[in-house]
């Protein structure tokens, strides 16, 4: 795997997707928080720890950023993560996970039309059955969750929670695109230090939804309950935030944007199984068939990157 870039971006990918799925179940556990509650606690210990391990190498560092790379790292952290989770928390509380997470599973979607505008990539056309399939396994479940009883949520607050997720998934997109243009141009700096620079930037910002999400709201809940609340937020904060998105900027530099943004794929397929687990249930048959089909697109994407002489080889 180490002599084969694209095995080793598509693993990381993989690995990324497994630890950012945790993201889906959070507001799903802590539903008595709101998605404000949830970005703060989130992001202050995402921060706090991307300090602490900044600190040892900031004499190194900081002599490498200047104002463009600082206002890069704000704008990314604003798309990437407050945007982005302040919606997709709205959207799993109000619509569901498995929607939510299907929805944003059209990532790989956006992701990829503005990657075969970059120089050399895959033609539009050798993509288009992947991207068909996305689309077709989105469609489905938005419609399981329009017409499904098992929410408990009037029809208009689900509608309003899949609006939240689409806002999610072209938020993220940005940041997606974005992020993988800079890791790009500032190729003297390590994913993970740039993990964690988009982790202070992001910690700072956090700052200011600290007054709206706790100033009067401890009297809501129980010690127990805020106890609670601390240690998810540490573990999403570590899980997703410290290891999931140093396996992703590892994955973005090693895979072409047309594929990274296929790589999203495996976030929403975790979500999907965490969420079923923590709802007892399993698939619809609906939400059954859009995973085979945001699998099956995974595959043909993957596929139509590879070189034409291994898949000449394969064929014989």
């Amino acid at each position: 795997m180490r002599n084969n870039p694209m095995a080793l971006g598509i693993a990381n990918g993989v690995a990324a997707g497994a630890l950012w799925g945790v993201v889906f179940l959070a507001p799903a556990v802590l539903h008595s928080f709101n998605a404000l509650q949830l970005s703060a606690g989130r992001y202050l210990v995402y921060g706090l720890i991307a300090v602490i391990l900044l600190l040892p190498r900031w004499k190194r560092l900081a002599p490498k950023l200047g104002r463009a790379e600082w206002m890069g790292l704000l704008w990314l952290s604003l798309a990437g993560n407050l945007v982005y989770f302040l919606l997709l928390a709205t959207a799993v509380q109000w619509a569901g996970g498995a929607a939510a997470s299907l929805i944003v599973g059209l990532i790989p979607v956006v992701v990829t039309l503005v990657g075969v505008r970059e120089k050399g990539a895959v033609p539009l056309k050798q993509l288009l059955p992947a991207l068909g399939l996305c689309v077709l396994g989105v469609a489905l479940v938005g419609w399981e969750s329009l017409m499904s009883e098992h929410l408990g949520t009037p029809w208009r607050q689900r509608l309003i929670g899949l609006l939240c997720a689409f806002g999610a998934l072209f938020s993220w997109a940005l940041y997606s695109v974005g992020n993988s243009r800079w890791l790009a141009r500032r190729a003297d700096l390590s994913s993970h230090d740039w993990s964690l620079l988009t982790g202070v930037t992001t910690g700072g910002l956090s700052l200011l939804l600290v007054p709206m999400a706790f100033i009067g709201q401890t009297a809501d809940h129980t010690p127990a309950q805020w106890s609670l609340f601390w240690v998810i937020s540490a573990g999403v904060a570590v899980i997703a935030s410290i290891i999931g998105n140093a396996f992703w900027n590892r994955a973005s530099r090693l895979l072409p944007l047309t594929l990274t943004g296929q790589m999203i794929v495996f976030e929403t397929l975790f979500a999907l199984l965490y969420a079923f687990a923590w709802q007892w249930r399993w698939p619809t048959l609906l939400e059954a068939l859009a995973i085979v089909f945001l699998v099956a697109g995974v595959l043909l994407c993957a596929h139509a990157h590879r070189a034409p002489r291994a898949i000449a080889e394969h064929a014989g």
